[in-house]
Order: C-alpha cells, then structure tokens, then sequence
C-alpha cells in the first residue's frame, strides 16, 4: 500500500490551519472578519448538528454490543471519570498551595476588539441537546439488550456503519476550516496577541500539569490492560491538536474515535462505547485548570487563597458538576459558576476574572480531556479482559 504524504493528513491540515489562521487574523480588516465569522459559524453548526448523532451512532450500537456487560461498563467508565476529575483536582490543588503564593501575576486584562456581525445567520439546531443524546443512547441500548431484539440490534450497526460516514465524509473534512476561522478570530480579537503575554506563567504551569496527569492516566491504564499504553497515546495527535482548535470535547469526538480505532490494544465494543461517553463525562483537563485558577483569581482579588476545607468541598461537588457539564467551550466553568460563587464566596469581578483566564487556556484542558479518554478505554479494557480480536476499518487519510 502507497504510503501517503504528511501534507494529506488531518495533523498537517490542522496545524497549518492554526497558524495560518493567526497570520490572517493579525492583518484582517473588519469585511474578511465577517466573512470568516460566517464561515466558522455555518462550519461549527454543521460539527455541533453531528454530535447527537455520533453519541447515538456510537454509545448505543457499543451497548447492545456488550450485552450483559453494558451496566457494569457504563458504572465503572462514570466512576473512573470521576475519580480521574477530583484526582486531578487535588492534585492541582496542591501544586496551586506550593506555587502560587510566590507568583506575581497580573490581574490586569488588555481590552479586545470586537468580531463583526456575520453577513448571515444560518440555524442548524442538533436533533437534541448533547446530555440528551447521551442519556437517551444509554437507556435505549440498555432496552435492546434487555429485550434481545435482534431486528434493532442489526438496524444499530447499520446505523454506526452510517455514523462512520458522516465523520469520515463531512465532519473529518470541515474541522481544518473550522480550525482556521477559529483562530482567526482569536487572532484578529487580540487574545493570541495580547491577553496570553498576561497569563503566561500561569497558563504554562497549567500544561506541565496536563502533561503529567496524562502521564499518570496511561500509566494506570497500562498496569492495568498489561499493555504498553504508547500504543494508544501515540495515535492521538490529530486529536489533541483538534480540541486546541475546537476549544470542545463534543467536537473533537470524531476525531478521538477515529484515532482511538487505530489503537489494537483498545476492546472494539468497549471503545467505541467509552470514548464517546467520556467526551462528556471525563473532564480531567478542565477541572484540573478551574481548581488552580480559582486559587489564583482568590490570591489576586482577595488576598488568598481558598481555606483547605472550602477546596475540598469544591473538588468533591466540582467532580460532579464534570460529568454533568456539556463537551462544549467553556462548559466545566460555566456549569460550575453556583459553586465558585456559593462555595468559594466569589464576587462578580471575580467569576468575570475567572472567566477571561479560564479561556485563554480552554483549548489546552480541552486537549488534555480528549488525550486522556484514551487512557480510560484502556483501563476499562483491562478491568473487563478484553481481547480486541477485530479492528473496524476507517478511511485512511490521518
């Protein structure tokens, strides 16, 4: 078989999309702008649309898979997810005691253009919110295999057969444009430009944190599958890259999937199952960067950092607040503004502040909880003894 260049695969299109996208963004006039806010935002409808579709298309055909399996797969994925959360929250929590009292760090943050209004406005709205698609993929496998209908069981691999199409045919080939818009506007705004400089040397400790959680995770999902873990990690470039592009698990899942396929020490069913699930459940990333900036934000508004006790309760609820917050932009720290408010007694500067530093770094927590999905299909592999014994073929252009 030709082997093909780097140029034609998704990783090269994906970070020249990045840098090309801060280039055009930095000398764009207000007209390009809208013309590139257009284009992301009919780009990011269509990926958004197809996200349902890929839960369903994936969690619950992998279900009915698993058949008398599927309960104790879906318990032990939601409880490692929560375990993976609140351990690296306390683990953030406790370099955040050790390092941010000696910091200096800037509260001040460099004001940002404004994106033009987009020529158009097109609504693509999904079939159904993303917790919906989920809950609604989970009781329905659940129900064949309780039932044993053969006639649905046939219909859901048709249906995941269709799935693979739709990711390989559209969503596959849109992400590098949606990439580049994407950047282009955090580009032309001003963010890339102006606020990182200001964050910086909070923002960098945040990704050595990542690094060595990920770390961690793969080393537990090897001692447990009795696998080398590199043989899942090495294929999640193009993933990674993805969620700094689209700043959103839920739109980094065809990539995840298709990547994760590569893997032969990863279970078919289960993975297929788990990665998906834990697009929306497992948010290692994000909770690990909220726990250390709401140290941060406290210590620059009020003086401190939190009392031992209040993080702790913040963690515990916090794991929670995880599995529950939409794979979207900005999701963790949105579903979880109650408790930084109510637990931690933050004011409206700052759940603001907290708002502006959590983004500039939301692509990278974004990265480190798609990474780490990998890690829990390899744990909950080697948990149930499953020996893949087929591979699904994708369409090799990665």
């Amino acid at each position: 078989m030709k082997k093909k260049s780097i140029f034609n695969s998704l990783l090269f299109k994906l970070v020249f999309g990045i840098i090309l996208g801060i280039f055009i963004g930095r000398v764009s006039n207000e007209t390009l702008m809208m013309i590139f806010d257009t284009i992301k935002s009919v780009l990011g409808q269509l990926i958004f649309y197809a996200v349902p579709i890929i839960i369903l298309g994936f969690i619950t055909p992998a279900i009915v898979s698993l058949s008398e399996d599927a309960g104790k797969v879906l318990t032990t994925t939601l409880v490692i997810c929560y375990l993976s959360s609140i351990g690296a929250a306390f683990f953030s929590l406790i370099v955040g005691n050790a390092v941010i009292p000696s910091l200096n760090i800037a509260s001040e943050v460099a004001g940002q253009r404004e994106i033009p209004e987009s020529i158009f406005k097109l609504g693509i709205d999904p079939l159904m919110p993303v917790m919906t698609a989920l809950v609604t993929s989970i009781i329905f496998g659940l129900a064949v295999v309780w039932t044993k209908s053969e006639t649905f069981t046939k219909l859901l691999k048709e249906f995941n057969n269709i799935t693979l199409e739709i990711v390989n045919r559209v969503i596959i080939k849109i992400l590098p444009f949606f990439i580049f818009t994407t950047f282009a506007e955090l580009s032309y705004t001003g963010v890339i430009n102006e606020q990182l400089p200001v964050f910086i040397k909070i923002i960098l400790i945040v990704i050595v944190m990542h690094y060595i959680w990920l770390a961690l995770l793969y080393g537990i999902g090897g001692a447990i599958s009795k696998t080398n873990p590199m043989e899942v990690l090495k294929h999640y470039g193009p993933a990674y890259v993805t969620a700094l592009g689209t700043m959103s698990s839920a739109a980094t899942l065809s990539v995840a999937l298709k990547q994760a396929r590569k893997a032969k020490t990863l279970d078919a069913k289960i993975r297929d199952f788990v990665i998906p699930l834990c697009s929306n459940t497992h948010l290692c990333g994000s909770v690990l960067t909220e726990t250390f900036f709401v140290m941060v934000v406290s210590q620059i508004l009020y003086g401190k950092i939190p009392t031992m006790g209040d993080m702790i309760l913040f963690i515990l609820l916090l794991g929670i607040f995880a599995i529950g917050a939409p794979g979207v932009p900005g999701g963790t720290v949105m579903a979880s503004l109650g408790l930084i408010i109510s637990v931690l007694g933050f004011g409206d500067n700052g759940t603001a502040l907290m708002l502006s530093i959590f983004a500039l770094q939301d692509s990278f927590g974004t990265a480190c909880n798609i990474t780490g999905d990998g890690a829990i299909a390899l744990m909950v592999t080697g948990l149930f003894k499953k020996v893949p014994k087929e591979e699904v073929k994708l369409e090799e252009n990665i």
